[in-house]
């Protein structure tokens, strides 16, 4: 079988890479000799099914000969670092070679037949360019976490799974059971609401082998004390749906977190039965839908005071002692989402397992940037954006308490990022 590397003959330690020859285009230039080398560190990424995965540091080399477009070519004369523009030419000729780990990458620049080694170097920044191969002039260029990032991209927001081994009411009906036709009609009509119009932050699995099982997860909204959270939630349609609205199991982890959200599972909601609201707060059999249930708990149950959901505290909404308990009620709740979050990353619900964490990898600067700013007195809420802070909550400033309470659990919040491969977590804790 022919490799797609080769050993040099000139050094045994280098592997030579011949990758596929780019076309070009009909006009002939004279090519020009080379002038630079370009000098890449790359930060520790192994190479595996064509996705780049931090794991071993190198050093990319770029050597530019026989190229008479060299978007490189002027840094020579003048100079001057330029940022990389074409990394992701340059990656996506890395992705579809099979090089092995711990060498140096050197790539040609000619314009038909670029060539590809990898030798072992220094840890560095994630991406640096030299344009004159000194190191006084490297300009750093953040590398994104193309595979975390590109697996929430592609990860659907609903989607069907064969089984549903953990879900909290598995034990509770058969595979085999057969159902109405009206049964299954209207749980595929619900399928098809929720394939169509699921917000970005709602994502479901339903189960082809059990239809009556559904598994949801809510990410928390900014600005509220569950923000950036990920919130699970078991659902059985019930033998009687529609007639009877869908059982929900929230995966609470022992932590109470809202006054609607037990520890122990419970979800209290009118539109579920297991509170008492007026008629519209109520499931209506021939309007209500599975997406309308997922929406109310996210706006009505995961939102900014959730401690005004508690029965007989919403008339004090708006006074300074309503308000007041309010703040130190969300504080508390968000030590208890940074414990949830601690607590999903570590044994995540089956069929999420990677978008946890993913989902974790992408968020934590943000979350870590949120957590310091409330330990240095911000008010809970105030940052957003992933980590700006809100210009309007300024003026306010967080309890002694709740900035006591972040700072002592912070460090167990970045010890699971870093086992998830946010490692420069760890260098920034450091003192």
């Amino acid at each position: 079988m022919n490799q797609p590397w080769r050993i040099s003959t000139i050094d045994p330690d280098v592997v030579e890479i011949s990758p596929p020859p780019i076309a070009s285009g009909s006009r002939t230039r004279k090519p020009r000799q080379a002038v630079i080398s370009e000098v890449i560190d790359v930060e520790q990424y192994e190479f595996r099914n064509n996705v780049a995965d931090k794991k071993n540091k190198g050093k990319a080399i770029q050597d530019i000969s026989s190229y008479d477009h060299n978007p490189f070519s002027h840094l020579a004369s003048e100079g001057v670092p330029m940022e990389l523009d074409d990394y992701a030419m340059f990656q996506a000729i890395l992705n579809s070679q099979n090089i092995p780990t711990d060498v140096e990458v050197v790539m040609s620049t000619q314009f038909r037949s670029p060539n590809i080694v990898m030798v072992p170097s220094l840890p560095s920044r994630p991406f640096k360019v030299d344009g004159c191969a000194s190191s006084s002039r490297l300009v750093a260029a953040e590398v994104i976490s193309s595979a975390q990032a590109n697996f929430l991209r592609d990860f659907k927001r609903f989607d069907t799974v064969d089984d549903f081994s953990d879900h909290h009411f598995a034990s509770q009906g058969k595979a085999s059971k057969q159902h109405a036709k009206g049964w299954v009609k209207k749980v595929q009509s619900d399928w098809k609401i929720l394939e169509n119009d699921l917000p970005e932050t709602i994502f479901v699995r339903a189960c082809e082998s059990r239809m009556d099982l559904l598994r949801a997860v809510i990410i928390g909204a900014e600005g509220t004390p569950y923000h950036d959270g990920l919130f699970f939630f078991d659902i059985q349609f019930s033998d009687t749906y529609p007639s009877a609205p869908p059982r929900v199991h929230y995966h609470a982890g022992g932590l109470r977190i809202n006054p609607n959200l037990y520890n122990c599972g419970k979800v209290c909601l009118s539109l579920l039965g297991t509170w008492t609201g007026n008629t519209r707060e109520s499931w209506i059999p021939d309007e209500s839908t599975m997406l309308q249930l997922l929406v109310s708990i996210q706006a009505l149950i995961l939102n900014q005071k959730p401690y005004f959901n508690e029965p007989g505290y919403e008339h004090s909404k708006g006074t300074q002692s309503g308000e007041l308990l309010s703040e130190a009620y969300s504080e508390n709740v968000f030590i208890f989402s940074l414990k949830t979050m601690v607590y999903s990353i570590r044994k995540p619900p089956k069929h999420f397992e990677e978008f946890v964490r993913s989902h974790y990898f992408m968020r934590a600067h943000g979350i870590v940037k949120a957590c310091k700013a409330y330990k240095n007195g911000a008010p809970l809420g105030s940052m957003v954006k992933s980590g700006v802070q809100d210009v309007s909550e300024t003026s306010k400033r967080g309890s002694d308490k709740f900035s006591a309470e972040v700072a002592c659990f912070m460090k167990t919040v970045v010890d699971e990022f870093v086992k998830l491969g946010v490692k420069e977590l760890q260098e920034k804790q450091k003192p």
